[in-house]
């Protein structure tokens, strides 16, 4: 029996940096707690983007997408 071999490939990481950082926001503007939970990369078309979430939030809050900073932390607006 022929084995596929897309079937069996891990998925892999981005090699490129992110064109975005994605942040679970909990809370209102003032006392609002970010969470860095992942990345997006734009296609090569620039028809879209490809998300990859390292953590899904559950208890609510927002997802938002923000270009990376310089500082890691990147947060807030």
């Amino acid at each position: 029996m022929a084995r596929n071999e897309k079937q069996n490939r891990r998925p892999t990481r981005e090699t490129r940096s992110p064109a975005y950082v994605a942040w679970h926001v909990a809370g209102n503007e003032e006392k609002a707690f970010w969470t860095r939970i992942g990345a997006a990369w734009t296609h090569q078309d620039g028809e879209g983007l490809t998300l990859q979430l390292d953590l899904v939030p559950v208890n609510g809050g927002r997802i938002v997408l923000r270009h990376p900073s310089e500082n890691n932390n990147g947060a807030g607006a």
